[in-house]
């Protein structure tokens, strides 16, 4: 498990400020969801929810011509 910190250590610094903290986000989720006992194969990710969610919202918009 060490060497997979310090490998995440020293891929954050150096990506991109947004891909880093995308990732971050992505972890933490996976640890608070793994807290709970829910498998991580099982779990949907909030980002992938939210692209749902702004498409249908897009969907809904009166066309523009």
């Amino acid at each position: 498990m060490d060497t997979i910190v310090e490998q995440l250590d020293t891929k954050l610094g150096e990506w991109e400020p947004e891909i880093a903290d995308q990732v971050r986000r992505f972890i933490w989720e996976i640890i608070q969801l793994a807290d709970q006992g829910i498998p991580v194969d099982l779990m949907r990710s909030r980002a992938v929810e939210q692209e749902v969610l702004d498409l249908l919202d897009e969907s809904d918009e009166p066309e523009t011509w």
